[in-house]
C-alpha cells in the first residue's frame, strides 16, 4: 500500500498542508472565486455539453420506456495540473513503452523471438484470446500495429511525500476518450478565459491534425494521397459520439460496414458520385467483427473481404488486426522485459507490481489476501469484472475466491494502490477525489503526442474506479509550459 499524494496540496508537517507550486497560481484564482459562481459554471457546462451531444450509451440500463440511456459524462470545473519536467519524463516513457509494443506485437506475428528466448510463455500467446493466427506473417506498413494507443497512468505517493507514476494498463485496440480530452479543453476557455492569461497551458487542440497526420503517413506505399476514414458500428454503440466528433475533426468520411465493399482486394466506400477506393481505415470496430468472411460470419458491422484486401497490402487498418494480444492484462506484466529485450533499454515508466493467478505460488499469495489486493479479469472492462479487496464485502470476496480457484488463469491480481487525489468540484463543495491519466500516443512515421490527456476521476467518495461506466468523471489536464 503506498502513501496517500494529492496533486493540489503537499504534506507540510504537523498536521499542515502546502500548494505545490505548479498549482499555487491556480490556487490564489480558485480561493476568490464564490461557490455559487462554480457551481452555476458547471451547471452551463452541462448545458453546452448536452446541447453538443456530447454523450454515451449506458450497455444494460433502462430508461422507463424500456430504451437504453445516453448519460453525460461528469465534467469537473478543476484541472488536473502537470508541470513541464513530470510531462517530459512521462512523454519519454510513453514513446518508449509504445515502440517496445508495436515491436513485440510484429515479433509475435513473425519471428516470435522472444518467445524463443523464453521471456514470454507460448502458451500465454498462442492460448490468448486476442491473437490472431490469421496474422502471421502479414506484413504492416512500418511495422507499426498500433497507431492510436491510450495508456492508462496513476501515480502513488512514497513514504517522503513524493509521488511515483506507474503504467496500470495499455490500451492498444481502439482506446477511447480523447474527443472528452478535447470538448474538455475547449469548456475549459469558454468558462474560465482568464486561467489561459495566467498560465501557459500547452495546446491540445491540434490533436486531429496529427491524428490524420499520423493516419496518412501510414497507408500503403503505393498511393500518395491517401484517402481516410473512420469506421464506426454505428449510433448506437457507446462511443459513436466520439467516432463522428474525430471523423468531422479530420474532415474525413464516417462509414459504417454497409458503406464499404471489397473488389479484387481492393477498399471502395459507396459515394453519390460513385465508388471511391479507400486507403486508410481506422476502425473503431473490434477484430471479430470486422470481416464476416474472416471472423464472425454473423457481424453485420464489417465488411466482407476486408482482410483479404488487407493481407495484400492494399488497405491499413488502424489499429491493426491481432493488436489486442499487446494489450491483454495476462501479457502486461511481461512489458517491462519487451522494453529491455526489443530497446535495450531500462524502463522509464513502472508497472505496477502484478501476481499471475495461473502460477501456483502467485495464486496463494492471492487467495491469502483477497481483502487486500485488486483482482481483474484479464479480459475485462470498463472497470468490469474486477474486485477490489479493501472495498468488498466478506461475500463478494468468497465469490472471487470461488472464481480464481476454477479458473485462475482468468485472473491477475496487484496491490491497490492508493491513487492520487486531486481536488474535484462536487456537490458538498471542494473534495479530494482519485484519479488517472490517459495520455493518447501516436505512431506513424514517428512517435507524438499532445501534452497530457484525459483525466479521468472517481467523483464517488473514496472510489477508486474511475471508469464513466461505473459513474466517472472527467478534468481538463493542463500540461505547464516552461516560462
Amino acid at each position: 500500500m503506498k502513501q496517500k499524494f494529492d496533486e493540489m496540496h503537499g504534506d507540510a508537517g504537523a498536521g499542515r498542508s502546502v500548494v505545490r507550486p505548479h498549482y499555487k497560481v491556480y490556487d490564489e484564482w480558485l480561493s476568490k472565486q464564490p461557490g455559487d459562481l462554480m457551481r452555476a459554471r458547471r451547471e452551463e457546462a452541462e448545458v453546452i455539453f448536452r446541447r453538443v451531444g456530447i454523450t454515451f450509451a449506458v450497455y444494460g440500463a433502462k430508461d422507463e420506456d424500456g430504451s437504453g440511456t445516453e448519460r453525460l459524462i461528469p465534467f469537473d470545473l478543476i484541472p488536473r495540473v502537470i508541470p513541464a519536467h513530470e510531462w517530459t519524463e512521462m512523454e519519454k516513457g510513453l514513446a518508449q513503452r509504445v515502440t517496445a509494443l508495436n515491436r513485440f506485437i510484429h515479433d509475435v506475428y513473425h519471428g516470435q523471438e522472444i518467445i524463443k528466448a523464453g521471456l514470454v510463455p507460448a502458451e500465454q500467446i498462442f492460448r490468448n484470446a486476442q491473437f490472431r493466427p490469421e496474422m502471421i506473417g502479414v506484413d504492416v506498413v512500418g511495422g507499426i500495429y498500433s497507431h492510436i494507443a491510450g495508456i492508462d497512468i496513476v501515480r502513488a505517493g512514497n513514504a517522503d511525500g513524493s509521488g511515483s507514476y506507474y503504467v496500470l494498463e495499455d490500451n492498444l485496440r481502439v482506446p477511447s476518450g480523447v474527443s472528452y480530452m478535447l470538448e474538455n479543453r475547449k469548456m475549459m476557455m469558454r468558462l474560465f478565459p482568464d486561467l489561459f492569461s495566467r498560465h501557459r497551458v500547452a495546446p491540445v487542440a491540434h490533436y486531429p491534425d496529427m491524428l490524420l497526420e499520423t493516419l496518412r503517413a501510414v497507408a500503403p506505399a503505393s498511393v500518395n494521397d491517401p484517402t481516410v476514414v473512420v469506421l464506426t458500428p454505428g449510433m448506437y454503440n457507446s462511443a459513436y459520439f466520439e467516432h463522428a466528433f474525430l471523423a468531422q475533426q479530420m474532415g474525413v468520411e464516417l462509414v459504417e460496414g454497409q458503406d464499404l465493399f471489397v473488389k479484387d482486394n481492393f477498399v471502395y466506400m459507396r459515394t453519390t458520385q460513385g465508388p471511391k477506393r479507400v486507403d486508410v481505415i481506422y476502425r473503431r470496430v473490434d477484430d471479430d467483427f470486422l470481416d464476416p468472411e474472416a471472423f464472425r460470419a454473423d457481424s453485420t458491422l464489417g465488411c466482407a473481404g476486408l482482410l483479404r484486401a488487407y493481407r495484400a497490402g492494399n488497405v491499413t487498418l488502424s489499429n491493426a488486426i491481432g493488436t489486442g494480444i499487446a494489450d491483454d492484462k495476462s501479457i502486461y506484466p511481461y512489458v517491462p522485459k519487451m522494453i529491455e529485450f526489443y530497446l535495450g533499454e531500462k524502463p522509464i515508466l513502472n508497472n505496477v507490481p502484478t501476481y499471475l493467478c495461473r502460477e501456483a505460488d502467485d495464486l496463494k499469495y492471492v487467495l491469502d489476501h483477497l481483502g487486500e489486493l485488486v483482482v481483474k479479469e484479464v479480459h475485462g472492462a470498463g472497470g468490469y469484472g474486477m474486485l477490489v479487496g479493501p472495498a468488498a464485502t466478506a461475500r463478494e470476496i468468497e465469490d472471487f475466491r470461488a472464481a480464481l480457484l476454477a479458473d485462475p488463469s482468468r485472473y491477475i491480481a496487484q496491490p491497490t494502490l492508493s491513487l492520487s487525489t486531486c481536488p474535484t468540484f462536487v456537490e458538498s463543495g471542494i473534495a479530494p477525489r482519485h484519479i488517472d491519466l490517459r495520455p493518447f500516443v501516436l505512431s506513424g512515421s514517428e512517435v507524438q503526442m499532445v501534452p497530457g490527456g484525459l483525466t479521468r476521476v472517481a467523483l464517488k467518495e473514496g472510489s477508486l474506479v474511475v471508469n464513466s461506466s461505473q459513474g466517472g468523471g472527467t478534468k481538463d489536464t493542463w500540461v505547464l509550459e516552461d516560462r
